[in-house]
């Protein structure tokens, strides 16, 4: 590690095979805390290349424990996080409306490290089981629609990064890298980035990939369609730009989307927005994510998967799927 820490710190670029091999080393428990957070704190203050996020990745798919769930032909709807806009569980929200309106997901989360509540904490905190068991989890999708997949149980080789992430608690690559290594392989994504220039090095590298994807940003700052101005989006079929109009629906101010204060308050909003007792802004929120996931798969408007969303909120098909994945998990 001392060799890669001074050729980065005279600012050199890591080869794909280097980075790689650096995860696997790191996973091999080669290195101490001390060298781990000295190297995740070098791209806190440069920008990462395409080459060193493209090694990190492949030696995290190399080492995960792979779950096939190919049957079920999933979509993963997942943020970097690291947006520091501390916002409600959109995308968790979004991938159980996703789920009633009849297409399958494979949702991928942790515990938040830069937030207050994680997709992880407010699904444990709802009484969802986390199992890396196959058999659950192919129970789990052809039941409620959707399963959960804790990335700690599929990632046992990032298990001693984990403490150091908590400690630091900003943003670090392992942010950037969440959406790109979901342990089933999904052919669908849907993937929100805190940055432009991540959102294009997202585009980049899933255009060498069978994957059909959309990664978005907000281009005030939040890794989710945020409704508070316009959204990026890069396609493997186009680069478009997303207004609130184009789902039929008003701006939102950004105080109209905060998370709750601690994970029980943040259940609580999650649940209440199921429950129908969401405010305009927090379903229009939700509906646009969800809709745009949706039409990733069904090659539909924005506009027309912000309806078929809004149908699975309002007809309660996305409570239906929580409440399924809740019966299971007993």
């Amino acid at each position: 590690m001392k060799d890669i820490l001074n050729r980065l710190i005279n600012h050199d670029i890591l080869s794909k095979e280097d980075a790689r091999q650096v995860l696997v080393n790191i996973a091999n428990r080669a290195y101490n805390p001390s060298q781990i957070s000295a190297f995740l704190t070098v791209y806190m203050m440069r920008s990462i290349t395409i080459e060193e996020l493209e090694g990190f990745r492949d030696a995290l798919l190399e080492l995960c424990l792979a779950v096939d769930l190919a049957e079920f032909d999933p979509i993963d709807l997942c943020g970097t996080g690291g947006d520091g806009k501390d916002t409600f569980n959109i995308s968790t929200l979004a991938s159980f409306i996703t789920a009633g309106a009849g297409i399958p997901v494979t949702k991928h989360g942790n515990y938040g490290v830069s937030s207050k509540c994680g997709s992880s904490n407010v699904m444990e905190f709802l009484g969802i089981k986390f199992s890396s068991d196959p058999e659950f989890l192919r129970r789990s999708i052809d039941k409620a629609g959707i399963c959960v997949l804790h990335a700690p149980l599929f990632h046992p080789a990032m298990k001693n990064v984990a403490p150091i992430r908590r400690e630091l608690g900003v943003k670090t690559f392992f942010n950037m890298l969440g959406p790109m290594v979901n342990p089933a392989f999904p052919r669908n994504q849907m993937v929100g980035v805190f940055s432009l220039e991540l959102a294009r090095m997202y585009g980049y590298l899933y255009q060498n990939t069978d994957k059909n994807f959309t990664v978005l940003h907000a281009l005030d700052g939040y890794d989710e369609i945020s409704l508070t101005g316009n959204t990026k989006t890069i396609s493997n079929k186009k680069e478009a730009m997303l207004t609130p109009g184009d789902f039929g629906v008003d701006v939102v101010n950004a105080s109209e989307i905060a998370g709750g204060e601690d994970i029980q308050a943040s259940a609580r909003i999650f649940m209440d927005i199921l429950q129908g007792k969401g405010s305009p802004a927090q379903n229009h929120v939700v509906c646009a994510n969800a809709g745009i996931a949706i039409a990733t798969v069904k090659n539909c408007t924005p506009r027309e998967g912000f309806e078929l969303a809004a149908g699975s909120l309002l007809e309660g098909k996305g409570l239906a799927a929580l409440k399924t994945l809740q019966e299971l998990s007993r």
